[in-house]
């Protein structure tokens, strides 16, 4: 993955940990696919679903920024 202008960061893993639940019951509850779980939790979506988000939200209710961080570039020197 090309990290030139930096990347997204998901804290999906670390909310499921906090608050007890695992990924078998959130895809359950969300009725959405593992699989696709799995890529947002690797850092390995390219394109992001905003259903998808926009259910993780509702899901915990918290706000994207809680799902989801940028992280800049090591070095930017553009």
């Amino acid at each position: 993955m090309n990290d030139k202008y930096g990347k997204f960061h998901f804290k999906i893993e670390s909310l499921l940990e906090e608050k007890s639940i695992s990924k078998n019951k959130l895809c359950k509850d969300m009725d959405i696919l593992r699989p696709n779980l799995n890529k947002y939790c690797r850092d390995e979506v390219q394109r992001f679903d905003s259903l998808f988000l926009s259910k993780l939200c509702h899901y915990f209710n918290c706000t994207i920024g809680d799902i989801m961080e940028y992280i800049p570039p090591e070095d930017d020197n553009n």
